[in-house]
């Protein structure tokens, strides 16, 4: 399906934060409010279409991404005219690519550019009043989810109230003391029988520590353990952890490049990859990742860990290309995803069902939110 060209008209970001009474615990820090970073993409026939930019850490990331999309990005793109969504991120990576390296901030504009990108396939989508998963090729709008943002603190009640909710499948926080890692997935073995039960140690051991931690969390029947050392550790320790524990090993939220990508789908250490597509690439670069992901073998399961545009992007992005993979949920309050999640809220049996409606399938209200506005 193909679309005549589009002009940009404008591009605008809006940046917001919801206190939270309990903080997102991870092995390297803790969230004490959620941040959202919304984009808003007009073109010159009046359609709009919304993204995400990743924006959880450092602290001030959100406000300072929202800068970068509106007096750095916006200009760069008010007025440019593109065949489909993918020049557009050409257009602006490439433009911008000298100032993230002057500046030492390949990162957020890697996630800034994300976020823009969102919002250009769902205004693409809606342009050809087809839904987002249509357009990416999708024949089935049903997805398995899971809970995850499990904290160490609570994680028993947390886990029950999201079983409740309609979760069939669980995600751990780990990577904190030993013995009450190990206590808290025993508790949430129990709870879910055996459907599906993983780890997300956040980067969080020395690999001499995953060599000695990993095998003791064998009984526990993982259907992975995710990001068990720090991303950019050399390829020998990854290979060397994979060949030390009998379950799967899981990455990619921090993997920011195709030669990145193409180096884990060319080996058997992981075998489930979860690029993050408002971290890095959008649906631009992810969606093309996320099918050699399942044309290496591997499970897809995208990354997330947001407010609610970008989860419902990445639910459009999993019905899209298939495969048996999950769409991570954070199963922690938060306004900012609810609100703006639409289907994704609504679980049942560990599934959701995406609708037919153009794009996204949604339009945000941010009056609603105005609250919490920063920036």
């Amino acid at each position: 399906m193909t679309s005549p060209p589009f002009t940009i008209r404008s591009v605008q970001a809006f940046g917001y934060r919801y206190p939270l009474t309990i903080p997102v615990i991870t092995s390297f820090g803790r969230m004490k409010d959620r941040p959202a970073v919304f984009v808003r993409v007009e073109d010159t026939d009046g359609h709009i279409g919304w993204g995400e930019v990743w924006c959880n850490f450092p602290a001030p990331g959100a406000e300072h991404r929202v800068r970068l999309v509106n007096e750095v990005l916006a200009p760069a793109l008010v007025g440019f005219n593109a065949l489909d969504p993918s020049a557009v991120f050409e257009h602006v990576t490439q433009g911008t690519s000298v100032l993230a390296l002057q500046s030492g901030e390949a990162g957020p504009f890697a996630q800034s550019i994300a976020g823009i990108d969102l919002a250009v396939w769902d205004l693409y989508a809606r342009r050809q009043n087809v839904a987002l998963w249509k357009l990416l090729g999708g024949a089935r709008r049903m997805i398995k989810v899971y809970a995850s943002g499990i904290n160490p603190v609570g994680s028993e009640r947390t886990a029950e109230a999201a079983l409740g909710r309609g979760y069939r499948a669980l995600k751990l926080k780990i990577g904190f003391d030993p013995a009450t890692d190990r206590a808290n997935l025993a508790a949430l073995r129990r709870l879910v029988g055996e459907s599906l039960l993983a780890a997300d140690v956040n980067q969080g051991w020395a690999i001499a520590q995953a060599l000695e931690l990993a095998p003791r969390l064998e009984r526990f029947d993982l259907a992975w353990l995710e990001e068990p050392i720090p991303a950019d550790r050399p390829r020998q320790e990854w290979k060397q952890l994979h060949e030390t524990v009998r379950f799967p090993l899981a990455a990619g939220e921090n993997i920011a490049s195709h030669a990145g990508f193409a180096e884990v789908l060319g080996e058997p250490v992981l075998s489930v990859v979860q690029p993050d597509i408002a971290k890095w690439g959008g649906l631009s670069a992810c969606a093309g990742i996320a099918r050699d992901i399942l044309a290496s073998g591997k499970m897809f399961c995208p990354h997330y860990l947001g407010a609610g545009i970008g989860l419902l992007a990445s639910a459009h992005l999993l019905a899209g290309v298939g495969g048996d993979g999950l769409l991570e949920v954070d199963c922690n309050e938060n306004p900012l995803r609810d609100r703006f999640c639409g289907p994704v809220l609504d679980v049942r049996d560990g599934m959701i069902a995406l609708s037919d409606e153009a794009g996204l399938g949604i339009t945000p209200d941010l009056a609603s939110i105005e609250q919490y506005r920063t920036i």
